[in-house]
């Protein structure tokens, strides 16, 4: 297919540049130098060889069907499960953000995304889950179950904004404060997020991405297709548009 095509060039060219993402394997002060200074990577790196385009293609080619192997097992509703959602619940297109309320890019991503939905929310399902990468950031965890409780009193996103927003201050004294501020029942909130149930939605979302084989954040799944790493969201309406332009085989 000409998106699948098109995605694996993109694959191939954006894991050769090295752009933007947060990975679990990757050492906390590098990710600080990366988050500072992505544009200076992309311009110096060197122009990537047909060989070396080719070799990208097969490997985002041999992750897709990995993701694919995945998803053939389980149906929409499995997959999206009890996840915070946007936009159109009929919609055919589901789009699967992997994330860190700690990791830099997924906090640029969440501006754009918000942007995309506003935009093409009638188009799409988003659904947010947690990748939290607790080796290098060691408040990935808390803000998450922070953000489910928040969750349990229909306040997911905002509670998601405020967190993304002052990335620079999570902790207890902010979790505190927000939850105060959005007006949620706080007792009830310190409840729920140091409950079991807190930990599970977190460790369930781990466990589907570990299944996936996603390790870095953001990571992105549109309509069932891996969205190659460093593919900014403001591309996404271009993405889904080539998506859509795509013939059903079933029809």
């Amino acid at each position: 297919m000409a998106f699948k095509t098109g995605l694996m060039r993109a694959a191939a060219v954006v894991s050769l540049l090295l752009l933007v993402s947060c990975n679990a394997a990757t050492d906390a002060t590098d990710v600080t130098d990366s988050a500072e200074t992505p544009e200076v990577q992309e311009s110096e790196a060197p122009p990537a060889s047909e060989a070396d385009l080719e070799a990208a293609q097969a490997d985002w080619q041999a992750r897709q069907e990995e993701i694919n192997q995945v998803l053939a097992t389980m149906d929409r509703a499995t997959f999206i499960g009890e996840s915070p959602t946007k936009g159109n619940p009929g919609a055919e297109v589901v789009v699967v953000k992997f994330s860190d309320f700690e990791c830099p890019f997924c906090a640029v991503a969440s501006v754009h995304m918000k942007d995309f939905v506003d935009e093409r929310g009638e188009e799409v399902l988003y659904v947010y889950k947690h990748l939290p990468l607790e080796n290098i950031h060691p408040e990935a965890v808390p803000s998450a179950k922070a953000s489910w409780a928040a969750g349990q009193q229909d306040q997911f996103w905002i509670y998601h904004n405020g967190l993304f927003a002052n990335q620079d201050r999570l902790g207890e004294p902010l979790y505190q404060e927000l939850a105060e501020q959005i007006g949620l029942d706080v007792e009830q909130f310190n409840r729920d997020r140091n409950s079991d149930a807190a930990q599970t939605a977190v460790d369930d979302d781990i466990a589907l991405a570990t299944q996936l084989r996603l390790r870095s954040t953001p990571s992105f799944l549109l309509g069932g297709l891996l969205v190659p790493p460093g593919v900014p969201p403001e591309s996404f309406g271009q993405l889904l548009d080539n998506l859509k332009a795509v013939p059903n085989p079933q029809e």
